[in-house]
């Protein structure tokens, strides 16, 4: 049934990441729970479908204020698919240098920032132009994707480097380069994508282990909470503190 073939092989990529990736998933979080403490941002950025990633992190219930959506509109609203915001159009401003310079330059940075990013193969210019400004401005960069699979593979931009090489720390998705992952009888191409599954639980693998840290330095997270539990009188309360907590944090940008 390809269906248990799909849960399958996300399962095995899932326990690839925890065989192979922890150390790193760490050395990432500490970076990471750095920014926060000081009051700062980690500014998180991907372009199509890896900025799925980023939406699972905040707003999200069980997440908390620090992390800092850079998600351009034209970089992940194709889904018209022809016409306006079309997927031609997504996938030139993607592989167009410059453009990620461009978006840096709308907001206020500072070194004690981290930016992550998520990409399945590290070589479009936008990513790389956005990791290069980044470095400009003393922040770590942290890059999240298909690393050791997309090894040789020529990058889009000028610089002559991928994202990986680029990064202060990479932690591998664990995910084929093709990213679809099940053969479909008389065709060629694969279904059943894997490269979100993989993303997705980096995010919670990499977040907990940040809340984690924070919280036994001492450091009180405002967690946005589920307003939705019959009997939780104070969800409300608490939402609001997050909303007013990431107020805050926003000034200046």
């Amino acid at each position: 049934m390809l269906a248990i073939e799909w849960l399958d092989k996300v399962r095995v990529l899932q326990d690839r990441i925890q065989e192979t990736q922890m150390d790193n998933i760490h050395k990432a979080a500490t970076l990471m729970a750095d920014s926060i403490e000081a009051g700062r941002w980690v500014h998180t950025f991907g372009c199509g479908h890896a900025t799925l990633p980023i939406e699972e992190m905040y707003p999200r219930i069980g997440g908390f204020v620090g992390f800092h959506p850079l998600i351009e509109q034209s970089l992940t609203f194709f889904t018209r698919i022809t016409g306006e915001s079309g997927i031609h159009q997504f996938l030139f401003l993607e592989r167009a240098e410059g453009y990620g310079t461009a978006i840096m330059s709308s907001w206020n940075f500072d070194a004690r920032d981290t930016l992550w990013i998520f990409s399945h193969t590290g070589i479009n210019a936008v990513n790389i132009d956005v990791a290069l400004e980044a470095k400009k401005r003393g922040m770590k960069v942290i890059v999240y994707g298909s690393a050791a699979e997309s090894t040789g593979k020529k990058p889009r931009h000028s610089c002559g480097k991928n994202l990986f090489e680029l990064a202060d720390i990479v932690v591998d998705s664990c995910a084929p380069l093709t990213d679809a992952s099940v053969t479909l009888k008389n065709h060629f191409d694969k279904i059943g994508p894997v490269s979100t599954m993989c993303f997705v639980t980096l995010v919670w693998m990499t977040v907990t282990t940040c809340a984690g840290i924070l919280a036994d330095r001492g450091v009180k997270l405002h967690i946005h909470p589920s307003h939705n539990v019959p009997g939780d009188t104070t969800a409300r309360e608490r939402l609001d503190g997050c909303i007013e907590a990431y107020k805050k944090r926003t000034f200046g940008l």
